[in-house]
């Protein structure tokens, strides 16, 4: 009982202090540093607009629009496997991400074009546009690939004149092979350098079942995403959401069918005349 005063003290100044009990970084003396940012994981989170922020963006045809500061945050991932069973139809497992503070686009760049039927068209030009993530199923395995969206055209619904809540934009992008030319595997074969087969298996080196193996290549594969606008900033010209991707993953340089990844997140963005 008479600690019951001191053990109220402690608490208020706790709440009064929070960053005192939770150990995250302080911002009310201003702009975080590199050093109140470091090992945090503070940088790979998206800007977010607050959820009261329901306002819309006019878009005047005739006039140049880009979108700017673009960043997408994955927050889960999920791996289509085959079932075991035939006659079952393939499903997304769920799936934990082991890279944890490099995982999100960011400073993402485009020209927003305006069609004459009011359809918006996003070209993806330039930024931080892909990342090598790798995912943890629940068996064991780990599905390493690259989160992209590089040369991404999202076009949204035709008949509209405002960026709102009600804004949708659906489109394609190229997923660059994960591995480059000059990666070499555990047996030194490599695409534009190494050898061209396992040293140890000379005389197997024209086997058909080692061909996969021994010919490198580059994979370029396609995938698909879509933004749903949940948050908008008239006055500054801010935009925020969710988004949903389908991309394929590393095929190890064709020695392995490359499997069909979800990535589902938030996203932040900028709409400004240029």
């Amino acid at each position: 009982m008479k600690y019951r005063g001191l053990v109220a003290t402690f608490l208020a100044l706790c709440l009064g202090l929070l960053t005192a009990c939770s150990g995250g970084p302080d911002t009310s003396k201003g702009p975080l540093t590199y050093k109140d940012i470091k090992d945090t994981g503070l940088a790979n989170s998206c800007p977010q607009i607050a959820a009261t922020r329901r306002g819309s963006i006019e878009i005047t045809p005739g006039k140049s629009y880009i979108i700017q500061e673009m960043c997408l945050e994955p927050t889960t991932f999920f791996v289509k496997e085959e079932p075991v069973n035939k006659r079952q139809k393939a499903e997304f497992i769920q799936g934990k991400a082991l890279t944890r503070y490099t995982s999100s686009l960011d400073q993402v760049s485009g020209e927003l074009e305006v069609s004459e039927d009011g359809t918006f068209t996003f070209y993806e030009q330039d930024g931080f546009d892909f990342q090598p993530i790798t995912v943890l199923l629940p068996g064991g395995e780990e599905v390493p690939f690259l989160f992209t969206i590089k040369g991404l055209v999202a076009k949204s619904e035709a008949g509209v004149d405002t960026i709102n809540t009600s804004t949708d934009f659906a489109g394609d992008f190229r997923v660059p092979s994960y591995r480059t030319a000059n990666f070499l595997d555990p047996k030194g074969r490599g695409m534009s350098a190494g050898y061209d087969n396992a040293v140890a298996l000379p005389a197997r080196a024209d086997n058909e079942e080692l061909e996969v193996e021994n010919t490198k290549r580059i994979d370029v594969g396609n995938g698909t995403i879509s933004f749903q606008i949940a948050n908008v900033d008239d006055y500054t010209g801010e935009i925020a959401g969710t988004f949903e991707s389908e991309q394929p993953s590393d095929s190890d340089m064709g020695s392995n069918e490359p499997e069909d990844v979800r990535v589902r997140g938030l996203f932040y963005a900028q709409v400004q005349e240029s």
